[in-house]
């Protein structure tokens, strides 16, 4: 892309600020995890009140900034989280409640909800514990996906009417075409 993904501008900020401000009516706590990138996230998640994590690590790749936000969510004890990617468009308020209240009314058995779009599954989702735990646990080259996969019995996916949960921003044609998308 050539650009640092989670400052894109997008609906008055950036995916980054469009992202914390999804999740905060819904979470107690926003934790954002950076990179190499954090003197210039770093304003834009105090701004928003949330906290910053870093990975001292980031060229382990995305899962291993995953386990550092999961063992940071952990050890301000708590036991779930709505996990998504600040490198995107963040979806809609009613998308990120809907997820919550699927996650919440669902037994024991089901450890996510992952939103699905027209068949392509997408972003956030929402985990309890045990998923936690696994992720966690995952070997170092692993992916979420992996975990996700191998858990299927424990994963809901839940279809949502919101396009924004599949979108996936990796060229300067794919970020044109999603603000032709919104505009037209």
């Amino acid at each position: 892309m050539g650009h640092d993904k989670a400052l894109l501008p997008w609906r008055g900020g950036t995916f980054l600020s469009n992202a914390i401000e999804a999740l905060q009516p819904y979470t107690e706590l926003i934790i954002v995890v950076a990179g190499e990138n954090e003197a210039n996230v770093a304003p834009i998640v105090y701004a928003h009140a949330a906290y910053l994590v870093t990975n001292p690590h980031p060229e382990n790749g995305q899962f291993s900034s995953l386990k550092i936000g999961l063992e940071s969510v952990l050890n301000r004890g708590r036991d779930a989280a709505i996990v998504t990617l600040v490198d995107r468009p963040a979806p809609t308020l009613e998308t990120v409640e809907y997820l919550k209240n699927e996650f919440q009314r669902n037994d024991e058995q089901v450890w996510a909800v992952v939103p699905e779009y027209d068949g392509k599954h997408g972003h956030p989702i929402v985990i309890g514990r045990e998923m936690i735990e696994h992720f966690l646990r995952a070997p170092a080259g692993s992916t979420a996906r992996d975990v996700e996969h191998a858990l299927q019995p424990h994963v809901r996916y839940v279809p949502v009417a919101d396009a924004l949960v599949a979108v996936n921003i990796n060229t300067p044609a794919d970020f044109e075409h999603l603000h032709i998308g919104q505009t037209s």
